[in-house]
């Protein structure tokens, strides 16, 4: 890959190493199970992608300051908050190779320490008077919750259009990291104008982040991901597949829907769906619309002087279509 991780943090480094203490800090709690879930929480942390989207933006137009810190925190706390309640909902015991805390500590607990971070980002708003950060925080709380909701009424039924699948991925994917992107310029005090384009910016990378991962099911991989078919299997409306349904023979379709909706976990059957979806062009189609994503949000960013957070900014947009995982 042409950039890693470690090169796009460069500009952030001090940043990002100062922030995980912060962050742990913004989680402590004075109830005993709760301090030993945040723990585990902290030592089992991702690559941190959302974080480094705020101290970025916060470089774009100015400083990193205390209130930037506290907006990485706050989409943080939000991030694994919604990742513990999916567990819960997807009945998934396992999250990042770690077992997930629902299988730990059971679903009950499970949802209150989803429901106790939330809280804590609503709380980290209000202690100190960031009521701008708190309307973006606030709106993307409910975005994410009716992008879920949205998802489970249409996957009932099978007929996302779409469009329907973009507004899906808008709410449940890109509204987090549209929120990183605004709330990191908003930290520096700079004009509503400014702070409604950089979550443009972050729509538009994160509708591609989504793109990306849904590509990666029709793809075999040497690296740790999820395996080939599980969105067929789990009956996941995806980009590639709303295409190649939607411009199929109307036997095929019938044909392909049925092995959907009855024949998801025969292998034999969602291999032959996978194939077809890649003779069919899905995949190239899906590909075009994901860089073009790619490309507008290159040109706001192309808006700005030139300097080291821009420029780890257009390396994230490369790494978020070139990552194998």
């Amino acid at each position: 890959m042409a950039n890693t991780v470690e090169e796009i943090r460069t500009p952030i480094a001090a940043e990002m190493k100062l922030f995980e203490q912060k962050f742990y800090e913004s989680m402590k709690s004075n109830v005993p199970l709760l301090d030993k879930v945040t723990r585990f929480i902290v030592t089992t942390k991702g690559k941190q992608m959302r974080p480094m989207f705020v101290f970025l933006c916060a470089k774009l137009v100015g400083e990193v300051n205390e209130k930037t810190f506290r907006g990485a925190s706050m989409i943080e706390l939000i991030h694994t908050a919604t990742l513990v309640h999916d567990d819960v909902v997807d009945e998934s015991f396992k999250r990042r190779n770690f077992f997930s805390i629902n299988a730990l500590w059971k679903n009950k607990i499970a949802v209150l320490v989803g429901d106790y971070l939330l809280s804590k980002a609503v709380l980290l708003s209000t202690d100190h008077k960031d009521f701008d950060l708190l309307a973006v925080i606030s709106r993307t709380i409910r975005e994410m919750a009716e992008g879920e909701l949205l998802q489970l009424e249409k996957a009932r039924k099978l007929d996302i259009t779409e469009d329907v699948y973009y507004e899906i991925i808008r709410q449940k994917t890109a509204t987090l990291i549209a929120a990183c992107c605004e709330i990191g310029v908003l930290s520096n005090g700079v004009d509503e104008a400014l702070g409604k384009k950089m979550m443009e910016f972050g729509t538009l990378t994160g509708m591609a982040f989504q793109i990306k991962d849904d590509l990666f099911d029709y793809l075999t991989s040497n690296f740790i991901g999820k395996p080939v078919g599980i969105d067929i299997k789990e009956q996941k409306m995806t980009l590639p597949l709303i295409y190649t349904l939607s411009n199929a023979t109307p036997e095929n379709r019938k044909y392909y829907l049925n092995t959907i909706r009855r024949y998801n976990n025969d292998t034999k059957r969602v291999k032959e769906l996978i194939a077809f979806v890649k003779s069919s062009g899905g995949l190239d189609y899906a590909v075009d619309v994901m860089k073009n994503y790619q490309l507008r949000a290159k040109n706001i960013l192309d808006e700005f002087p030139d300097g080291e957070a821009k420029q780890s900014l257009m390396l994230m947009l490369d790494y978020v279509i070139e990552r194998k995982f």
